[in-house]
């Protein structure tokens, strides 16, 4: 989960809450998801959504990228 919250971070940083806002909040729900599952004991589930949050923050770090953030360039 910590590679996630990871992913998250840096996706942010990068300007996706602007530039690619529907892939990091799907990073964000997939983490909640992962958090609840693992506060509920459900390990695999748990596991599979922090896969699914670091993808999602990482699509939404190459769409903010790829869309140039201003403060970048």
């Amino acid at each position: 989960m910590s590679d996630a919250r990871q992913a998250i971070a840096v996706a942010r940083e990068a300007g996706a809450a602007e530039l690619a806002p529907d892939e990091l909040r799907a990073a964000e729900i997939y983490l909640e998801s992962a958090q609840q599952n693992l506060s509920n004991r459900a390990y695999k589930a748990a596991r599979s959504d922090a896969v699914q949050a670091k993808q999602k923050a990482l699509e939404a770090l190459e769409s903010a990228e790829n869309a140039g953030f201003p403060e970048q360039r």
